[in-house]
């Protein structure tokens, strides 16, 4: 880490921990290079292992979770009373090409691009980690503060759950996260109290019957007809069996039946996903799906094979928290850089962590201020404006400052 010492813009912050121009710059390498090698999830060893030397490089004691890969790394020494503020990144990437033309840091593996910004989220707190630990060590940290990277968040039901069962909130009392928005100008972040993604699981389903001639399909189960009311029927049954507020949605994106125009098939696959706006109605929403699906197609004579994949729940924002959010943007870039944000449909496995401590997420903006094209999460052609790595730094160690002195 550089040692020129850390200025301050005169009446402009308020609290020490803004980000150096050197750092800013090797955060931006850091970026660069995670972007060029993305790692699917609970395969980021290089990932892990080149966060793991920067952190010891300053001096920081980080250890790799038990899964393998992932880590956490405290800065100061928790005492054991008062709880301590943990800060989150993810660090996998998508089984997708990228598909950038024009830039020098494109991914270098065929089909696995960084195209959810977890590669953003990982240098934000790994700065925010190095800001704060030349703070320790200047004695201007009052409270000791969590650093979580985070492995397999793209896979359901996410790695979150298996860092909780690795200890990772044993003395933590708080959490934050950030998370990329291209809708949203870099140097702005987009704040909600309450939930601000969406419950997702994942549905496979498969439809069976004796099959049979097109020209007789009253001998047979007309599979191809059952799978189509099942894609049909089944959205609208399961919207109304729970309250409409609750926003539960079967959706499907794959139907697989057939070979041959006068041949009714004896085997039918679809899938999809189920997402839903509330917590209550996501924990009955097996039952209810399933259901649904059963009455159609015991309707039409197919034998079903439902699997349900659970996935994450709502990440629901506690009030306190979003508010510590807003006050440490404030206090870095005026109130004019905090906007509300919807609730998101995409499903996030921060959520897991807020089932078990109050926390918050707040939306990062990434998008260059003017640009009118936005390149949208998980697709090939995502990138971020990289000064969006600094406002999310001057977030989090503003939000550990404000935190330590309430």
């Amino acid at each position: 880490m550089s040692q020129e010492s850390e200025a301050e813009p005169a009446g402009e912050a308020v609290l020490p921990g803004t980000l150096p121009e050197s750092l800013h710059a090797e955060l931006v390498a850091f970026r660069r290079d995670l972007h060029m090698h993305p790692e699917l999830g609970n395969q980021e060893f290089r990932t892990t292992a080149a966060i793991k030397a920067r952190l010891e490089k300053a001096g920081l004691r980080p250890r790799v979770l038990p899964v393998g890969t992932g880590l956490v790394c405290d800065i100061g020494e928790w005492d054991g009373q008062k709880p301590m503020l943990a800060l989150r990144a993810d660090i996998d990437a998508l089984p997708i090409p990228d598909t950038k033309s024009d830039c020098s840091y494109r991914s270098t593996v065929p089909d696995r691009a960084h195209a959810c910004g977890h590669d953003v989220h990982t240098a934000v707190v790994l700065g925010a980690g190095l800001v704060l630990a030349r703070l320790q060590q200047e004695g201007r940290l009052p409270r000791p503060v969590r650093l979580l990277f985070q492995p397999a968040e793209e896979v359901l039901p996410g790695g979150a759950a298996d860092a909780i069962d690795c200890g990772v909130l044993e003395g933590v009392g708080k959490m934050i996260a950030v998370h990329c928005d291209p809708r949203v100008d870099a140097g702005r972040i987009g704040l909600r109290t309450g939930a601000i993604t969406s419950a997702c699981d994942r549905l496979e389903v498969s439809l069976d019957g004796p099959g049979g001639h097109t020209a007789r399909p009253h001998l047979t189960t007309d599979l191809v007809t059952a799978v189509a009311r099942v894609v049909t029927d089944v959205p609208a049954v399961v919207a109304r069996r729970v309250d409409s507020r609750s926003g539960l949605a079967v959706t499907w994106g794959r139907i697989e039946s057939g070979h041959a125009p006068n041949v009714i098939p004896q085997h039918a696959e679809l899938s999809g996903t189920v997402r839903c706006l509330d917590p209550d109605t996501w924990r009955q929403a097996p039952d209810i799906v399933v259901a649904a699906i059963d009455e159609i197609a015991n309707l039409h004579r197919a034998k079903s094979e439902i699997n349900y994949v659970r996935g994450v729940p709502p990440v629901v924002n506690d009030a306190d928290v979003t508010e510590l959010l807003r006050d440490a943007m404030t206090t870095r870039r005026g109130a004019e850089s905090v906007e509300s944000t919807e609730q998101s449909l995409g499903g996030e496995d921060f959520s897991w962590y807020l089932e078990q401590v109050p926390g918050a997420m707040a939306r990062l903006g990434v998008r260059t201020p003017g640009e009118r094209t936005v390149r949208d999460l998980h697709q090939g052609d995502f990138d971020a404006d990289e000064a969006a790595i600094t406002v999310g730094v001057e977030l989090f160690t503003a939000a550990a400052l404000l935190d330590a002195a309430s």
